[in-house]
């Protein structure tokens, strides 16, 4: 697959998902957590609390890794991503990724415990029916 066809299908599949595993690094060992997705090509954006342990840990190593979901109807396919992450309070983006999942943990998109992170990858292993296709930025 070309190059644009790859970055144009990794956008789609990540239109089409919702929850991703996002590991970051811990004293030295993988955290990871279920979080929601948005993103505007293929760069990612997972809203947080400020005061989480996610931001902390990405003070100490930007790394992270993002796994996507798994869809019943396409069990083989989904997306590894190596990135890196930074956070993130621009208002006009807070305004851009809020959406009702996020009501039970903020007021609003002006809540000033809401965050960004802002994922930019550096490598995204698409994976669909045994068949890996990398991307690299």
């Amino acid at each position: 697959m070309e190059r644009n066809q790859l970055e144009k299908h990794i956008s789609s599949m990540l239109d089409n998902t919702r929850f991703c595993s996002f590991a970051t690094v811990e004293g030295g060992k993988p955290h990871v957590r279920y979080m929601t997705v948005y993103h505007d090509g293929l760069t990612i954006y997972l809203a947080t609390n400020r005061k989480s342990h996610k931001v902390e840990e990405l003070d100490d190593n930007p790394h992270v890794h993002i796994l996507t979901e798994l869809k019943d109807d396409k069990p083989d396919e989904f997306l590894q991503i190596e990135a890196t992450a930074t956070v993130t309070k621009d208002d006009s983006l807070r305004h851009k990724v809020w959406n009702d999942w996020l009501k039970p943990w903020f007021e609003g998109p002006d809540d000033p415990d809401y965050v960004i992170l802002e994922v930019k990858p550096s490598r995204i292993a698409f994976a669909k029916d045994m068949n890996v296709q990398v991307w690299e930025a």
